[in-house]
């Protein structure tokens, strides 16, 4: 791609989610943190009706008298874009790759944050950390977070969540808003699809990245892994290990027990998601992302606040 023709795909991606961003998504999403989000305001004299929670009692003992200290919530977040760009994004059987689908709405999520005040970084990653933009405000920052999401070019084709997601864990200091953007075929095989081992690493990391950040993983899922059509006699390739399988896809039965077997894949992991605790949305890469995104986040919104 020359620089014309990625400027021209910066500017492209710019005005459509510039769109989305006015349309749908601005104050979108919420973190629910509080703690190191909230900022010392005063400390003042216990009145009725405070939450004793809040009582100091280190200048309570010291004075003879209760006293609270209150704080003032930071507004502003940090929202930190983890997006999977190993050898299964460069798949795709609608009009875009995984790899473009997850740029776009990468960049969506970035102007969202962008509107409303909030640091932005980025984190690409394969079975290692391929690039890592610090959080910074700013449109610039914002057209290079798209031009990296759009032209980066990753060494490596495998994945590893787990060591991504501990990375992240070393490099923020303070509590983040994380969405994982992936496939989770980190440990699909195709002769068999579910690595319990490599799933409750996974599991792990995720729910301890949970418990010190806000995460959203967003699971990209082309309809083609779980539909294999009728074209005769077929070479499939895993596109992270070059491992390689025939199979006559005219037969009924093969497209039924692929389609099984995908289907256990994913409800398997499901499973796994729900007990880490983290919230999680299953976009479909052959539909629009933008109105299921935003009724996630309602009810996201709607969840933290009952």
């Amino acid at each position: 791609m020359t620089l014309t023709e990625l400027l021209e795909s910066v500017r492209r991606v710019e005005v459509r989610t510039n769109r989305l961003v006015n349309d749908t998504m601005v104050g979108a999403y919420l973190s629910h943190f509080k703690g190191r989000g909230m900022e010392f305001e005063e400390l003042r004299e216990y009145i009725p009706g405070d939450d004793v929670r809040d009582i100091d009692w280190n200048v309570t003992h010291r004075l003879g008298r209760p006293f609270v200290k209150r704080f003032r919530e930071e507004r502003e977040l940090t929202a930190v874009l983890a997006v999977d760009v190993s050898g299964s994004f460069q798949f795709g059987s609608a009009q875009c790759t995984k790899r473009e689908f997850a740029a776009e709405i990468a960049a969506t999520l970035a102007m969202s944050a962008a509107k409303n005040g909030d640091k932005v970084a980025l984190m690409l990653f394969t079975d290692e950390v391929e690039l890592f933009v610090p959080p910074r405000k700013g449109r610039r920052h914002i057209l290079r977070i798209v031009r990296e999401l759009l032209m980066a070019k990753p060494r490596r084709r495998g994945t590893d969540i787990a060591r991504a997601l501990n990375f992240l864990n070393h490099v923020l200091n303070r509590r983040a808003m994380v969405f994982l953007l992936t496939d989770f075929l980190h440990q699909m095989k195709l002769e068999r699809p579910v690595a319990v081992s490599g799933q409750r690493e996974v599991t792990a990391v995720l729910g301890l990245t949970n418990t010190r950040h806000d995460v959203i993983c967003l699971h990209l899922h082309d309809p083609r892994e779980s539909d294999l059509p009728s074209a005769g006699l077929v070479t499939m390739e895993d596109a992270e290990t070059a491992e390689q399988l025939e199979l006559d896809s005219a037969s009924r039965p093969v497209r039924e027990r692929f389609a099984r077997v995908n289907v256990e894949r994913l409800a398997a992991l499901d499973r796994a998601l729900i007990r880490t605790g983290v919230d999680t949305l299953r976009l479909n890469t052959s539909e629009p992302f933008a109105p299921a995104l935003q009724r996630f986040f309602e009810l996201r919104r709607g969840r933290r606040r009952g």
